[in-house]
């Protein structure tokens, strides 16, 4: 008997040994010109799609529809934030933080992987990636030197080394590339930075070849690229680009890093629709001269949450909607548009006969739901925690508050009317003098001040009630703390003494929501429960509310806000149950309730 385990033993091992070393057969590098599989050419087709907006049980699906189009690559972010959600602790298990069993799945489904892990990553994501605990620390500054930002840096390494290391192709493993941080060209110009962050990756074993991600522009890629490394484009659109970047790079590859078959949307804006024929211009220039380039993105997904990001240039600032479409060739609930089929057109017909075409898998189901019965259900007045004092107004991130809302509330003495400014307010504020809704300020509008009106009471009570939006991604104004920054004033004069009520709405907090009596103010909780047969994909329709953030289930859906252009936030089925279902809305301006309904698109048709 232990002669016969021994053997079932060894031939398991043998068996397991072998399957390794046949995994570890492919090889991939680069040489002055081209990128080489297992030593031969090989021209990069990828679509860009991020895990973290995608849920778990359709990553599958997804990687399925990139690889029908035609790639033979995908690309992802790794967004930092989204991994070490507190200092020090690091989750790659929860909700969609597996990353390792994304690429698994990549690697089952045939598909190389293009890994940006930043630590900066940009992506319309809150903060470009980068933990917003870090903002705690007065001081800090960002991608450079600053110790006390390094420090951060080698910790997420060294977390997400050991959860990506037995993926490189070097271990058998889909991963072929890691880029080194992301479009530094455009931000800073310190060269032992990019080294260092290289360095970090090589001292923890990733083994496999690096490259670096900049815009086309002599000082971008002087500043952005490192030696030895493979250089991105974003994007690469025409040949003088390409040229110019092999010029400045002649030892190493070019390619388009990011192409853009779609583009970002802002609250306030129409939906971006960029024009098709011109990114068939730049895929067919691409494909023909044989340059190696992915898609940004193929499939956006959803900012679920609070990890919607904002901009800042040019217009001041500019939150971004909670979904991620980008008018994307697949759209944000995983279904081909017409951009998919022309792309997909295109790559056939380049591939010829020299690749086999693969089915699209089967269409994630949607569907309609009936108008849901809403009502009031607590007010965010009678939900609020122990205060924090404060002398002043400080940040959100000062008092260890990271994503969600704060109160800041102080009694007027002195000037008790007149012109209220706020210096700086990040994001968006609603006004109550004695319990009375009073106004907004608005940041996205430019908004800093509003006018208090007189009161009755001797020593009238300020509240101020703060929505922190998305963190700036982009450029030079990364350092994007929320709430109250520097201070408040009533006709020039510093209003101290502060009492200030910090909100998360994280899922402890909506969980322990306690039924009220209705209130005659701003700031409710709205509750329904609908039952379902079977659950499919919907977008749950807020046209009747104002701005709010919607739960279902638990799920924090992300925001909603009337000014559009979103109103109807994506629901994916495995946020559903078959019986009864519970969808929670919370609007800062709402003060009835109004029914909610499932659809089954984005945008009305």
């Amino acid at each position: 008997m232990k002669f016969r385990l021994l053997l079932i033993s060894c031939l398991l091992f043998s068996s397991t040994a072998a399957q390794a070393q046949k995994e570890k057969q492919h090889t991939f590098a680069i040489d002055s010109v081209h990128f080489l599989l297992d030593g031969k050419p090989f021209q990069i087709i990828s679509g860009e799609m991020h895990y973290a907006r995608i849920p778990h049980e359709y990553w599958r699906h997804r990687i399925q529809m990139a690889k029908a189009m035609g790639c033979n690559t995908i690309a992802t972010y790794v967004f930092w934030n989204y991994h070490e959600t507190k200092e020090g602790v690091f989750d790659f298990k929860t909700e969609n933080r597996n990353l390792a069993e994304y690429l698994q799945i990549a690697k089952e489904e045939g598909m190389w992987v293009l890994l940006r892990p930043g630590p900066y990553v940009c992506a319309e994501w809150d903060l470009g990636g980068i933990p917003p605990y870090l903002l705690s620390i007065p001081d800090i500054k960002l991608r450079c030197m600053d110790q006390r930002y390094m420090a951060a840096v080698e910790r997420y390494v060294q977390n997400l080394s050991a959860v990506v290391k037995p993926y490189l192709i070097t271990n058998g493993g889909p991963v072929i590339m890691v880029q080194v941080e992301n479009e530094y060209g455009s931000y800073g110009n310190d060269r032992n930075y990019m080294n260092a962050m290289k360095n970090l990756w090589v001292a923890q074993g990733v083994d496999v070849p690096f490259y670096t991600s900049d815009g086309a522009t002599t000082f971008m890629l002087e500043a952005g690229s490192l030696p030895g490394c493979a250089v991105g484009l974003d994007p690469c659109g025409n040949m003088d680009d390409y040229k110019l970047a092999r010029k400045m790079n002649p030892g190493v590859p070019v390619f388009g890093s990011e192409i853009y078959p779609g583009w970002l949307t802002h609250w306030g804006e129409e939906w971006q629709r960029p024009d098709t024929n011109d990114l068939m211009e730049q895929v067919r220039f691409l494909l023909y001269n044989k340059i190696s380039f992915s898609l940004y993105v193929l499939h956006g997904g959803t900012n679920f949450g609070f990890y919607a990001g904002a901009n800042s240039g040019g217009s001041g600032y500019q939150p971004d909607v909670t979904s991620y479409d980008y008018d994307s060739p697949i759209n944000e609930q995983g279904q081909p548009t017409p951009k998919y089929f022309t792309i997909q057109k295109e790559i056939l017909k380049y591939k010829s006969t020299k690749g086999k075409q693969f089915k699209m898998p089967a269409p994630i189901p949607v569907m309609e739901i009936p108008e849901i019965a809403m009502a009031e259900f607590a007010s965010v007045w009678n939900e609020l925690p122990e205060p924090v004092s404060s002398v002043q107004p400080k940040p959100f991130e000062a008092y260890n508050l990271y994503y969600g809302f704060a109160v800041y509330k102080t009694t007027l003495i002195g000037h008790k009317s007149g012109n209220l400014t706020i210096t700086d307010l990040h994001d968006y504020a609603t006004i109550f003098l004695d319990g009375k809704f009073v106004g907004t300020i608005d940041r996205s509008k430019g908004e800093n001040s509003i006018k208090l009106p007189a009161s009755d009471s001797k020593n009238p009570v300020l509240e101020i009630f703060v929505e922190g939006m998305g963190r700036i991604n982009f450029a030079q104004q990364l350092i994007d703390r929320k709430g109250i920054t520097e201070r408040v004033t009533l006709n020039g004069m510093t209003l101290m003494n502060w009492e200030v009520y910090c909100l998360p709405m994280d899922p402890a907090f909506i969980a322990g929501l306690v039924k009220s009596s209705g209130t005659n103010r701003e700031g409710k909780f709205f509750k329904g429960t609908f039952s379902l047969d079977k659950t499919a994909d919907t977008f749950i329709d807020l046209s009747n509310y104002t701005k709010g953030i919607v739960w279902v289930n638990g799920h924090n859906l992300g925001r909603y806000w009337n000014i559009g252009p979103q109103q109807r936030l994506y629901c994916p089925a495995p946020f559903l149950k078959e019986g009864v279902n519970e969808i929670i809305v919370f609007d800062l301006l709402q003060m009835e309730a109004m029914p909610v309904w499932g659809t089954n698109s984005l945008i009305a048709e």
